[in-house]
């Protein structure tokens, strides 16, 4: 049996992961998908008090409540911000990184700096309401809220190194035009500290392709345990 956290990319909740948290359980697995701060259906905190700190927090906070350890942190898009930030400050929980076509952010670095200009440009536009907060995307599904634009502006600052997480996957999905992670799937393929794979699906991964995502978390879960 093995320990999942599911860290949700922009503008999405744990529900975006529902299917896939029931399939990990009836596996045999222990697996949570938060919902991070300013991202409820009715948020309880204004988007103007949250950051990225503040998700590191949500997910710290979740490990530390449920106790867990021997984690399988996984993240989607913005959601890797938030998941180097908890596996620099929580190494000791932590087993194993996937990111899931998701960001792999350096000390100093920050979504913004990481989304490029389409990406950028969006968050601009979709911030005019009330300064605070990203509109979703048209294109998303209908659940998505507003995303809290200072935690997609945050720098990371990394206090340890995540590296120390001597187990790290990187999903790269090949099957959409826009998508901003080439850069990084080249230069992390060239790692041997990483594994990498590809998949040929559009950026919701976990959706569009479970069965090669679980093929691939199986495959972490053995390593784990040789």
């Amino acid at each position: 049996m093995a320990t999942f956290v599911l860290i949700p990319g922009g503008w999405h909740g744990g529900w975006a992961f529902a299917d896939f948290v029931a399939r990990l359980r009836r596996s045999g697995h222990e697996a949570y998908a938060p919902t991070l701060t300013g991202l409820d259906a009715a948020p309880a905190v204004a988007a103007g008090r949250v950051n990225l700190d503040t998700h590191i927090d949500d997910v710290l906070g979740l490990l530390a409540v449920e106790d867990l350890s021997e984690v399988i942190l996984c993240a989607h898009s913005y959601g890797g911000m938030v998941a180097t930030g908890v596996a620099d400050r929580a190494p000791e929980r932590i087993a194993a990184l996937v990111y899931l076509d998701a960001f792999v952010p350096q000390d100093g670095q920050s979504w913004w700096d990481l989304a490029g200009d389409d990406y950028r440009k969006i968050a601009i536009e979709r911030a005019r309401r009330d300064g605070f907060s990203v509109a979703p995307p048209d294109n998303l599904d209908s659940r998505c809220t507003p995303h809290p634009l200072a935690s997609f502006v945050q720098a990371l600052r990394l206090k340890g190194h995540p590296s120390k997480i001597a187990r790290r996957v990187f999903v790269y999905a090949s099957g959409w035009s826009a998508t901003p992670f080439t850069a990084q799937y080249q230069r992390l393929r060239d790692d041997p500290a990483w594994t990498v794979h590809t998949l040929d699906c559009g950026h919701d991964v976990i959706n569009a392709a479970p069965d090669a995502v679980m093929e691939i978390l199986t495959g972490v879960i053995r390593d784990l345990s040789s």
